[in-house]
């Protein structure tokens, strides 16, 4: 009969309210109505063998802890009233106490469980227990629980079926739901304004007809805004001096002869030609053979460097040429001497 009260109850709740949201953690008080199937003989403790036990009804009151949104553990005690038969007659009171886990699919009203349970009627025995189960809620704290679960004899092979129909109180808040953000709104449109047109490089070329963007500031331009380029003489120069009666290369003349091998290198197209002079000293003949073995000797230094010998000639021009024509210690030391003169082109750029 209490057990139908309470579900009458249940069930007008049920039909005025709608799901509410679930208490994710804190702890809940319960009770319940309780029906229990069992199907026992021969029950020890009792001193004629021929009582059997027989199906129960009852109440009971829980204590429980929601950990999270998937997790909560839980003790009961039911007060038990079980119909007896065969040589016995009546009714007989029992209790059950035990402890349960339960698991909450999703972190929803659907939940699974498992347990321990001594019951006690005549004697105690233990069981281990297993079941599913539902609770709606009507408000955030306030829910009825329907389940039902299958108990499991551990002292003795009896395989019971029990069911709880109950209503629980949670002591907690339980978690809100997001707010929904409204859209922020739109900006109201701006008129149009026509967009000036670039220079991005600062050329004087209007981005829209400029075929060469980024060019450095230094260059000058042509309409297309790429840079101007024109043709430059360059040139590089050498002389050696060598004592009287001499055509061994100094050192102290060796950096500038190094200036010519890297113009030679920088403009492969370029050839350079070494002429070979005297003062007027000495027979003619001699000085024109001394003023071509001087230009060798540095034609030899610009080879030993890695330049091809067909790039390099030269020529001795004896006395025939001489810078200072005075009969001078001064004028013949400065009259010998190899000379050499590089030209090239190069394409440059023409800057602003």
């Amino acid at each position: 009969m209490k057990l139908k009260m309470l579900s009458v109850i249940v069930a007008m709740a049920a039909a005025t309210s709608l799901q509410a949201k679930e208490v994710e953690e804190g702890v809940y008080l319960g009770v319940f109505g309780d029906y229990y199937n069992a199907d026992w003989e021969n029950i020890r403790g009792v001193g004629n063998g021929g009582v059997g036990i027989d199906d129960s009804t009852g109440w009971g009151a829980e204590l429980g802890y929601r950990f999270n949104k998937y997790w909560s553990a839980r003790i009961e005690y039911a007060d038990m009233d079980f119909d007896l038969e065969g040589a016995g007659v009546g009714s007989q009171d029992g209790d059950r106490l035990g402890i349960d886990g339960l698991y909450h699919f999703n972190g929803g009203p659907f939940y699974a469980l498992a347990g321990l349970k001594s019951i006690d009627i005549f004697d105690s025995n233990l069981f281990a227990n297993a079941g599913v189960g539902y609770r709606h809620h009507f408000t955030d704290n306030l829910a009825a629980n329907f389940e039902t679960a299958i108990y499991q004899g551990l002292e003795r092979s009896y395989t019971d079926v029990g069911a709880k129909l109950g209503i629980n109180y949670m002591f907690g808040k339980a978690s809100s739901s997001p707010k929904k953000v409204e859209p922020a709104p739109q900006p109201a449109p701006q008129p149009v304004v026509a967009e000036k047109p670039k220079d991005s490089d600062g050329d004087g070329v209007l981005d829209s007809k400029d075929r060469c963007t980024n060019t450095p500031m230094s260059d000058a331009v042509d309409a297309a805004g790429c840079s101007l380029y024109e043709n430059k003489e360059v040139t590089v120069s050498l002389l050696v001096r060598f004592p009287n009666n001499n055509s061994q290369v100094s050192q102290q003349y060796l950096d500038d002869i190094n200036s010519v091998v890297e113009f030679l290198r920088a403009h492969p197209e370029t050839t350079v030609v070494l002429e070979g002079h005297t003062s007027s000293l000495g027979k003619a003949d001699y000085n024109m053979w001394l003023s071509k073995k001087r230009a060798d000797a540095v034609a030899a230094q610009l080879v030993e460097k890695g330049i091809a010998q067909s790039r390099i000639s030269t020529v001795g021009y004896g006395e025939e040429r001489l810078m200072d024509n005075r009969n001078t210690q001064e004028a013949h030391t400065a009259n010998r001497r190899v000379e050499a003169k590089v030209i090239s082109v190069e394409r440059v750029k023409v800057k602003r």
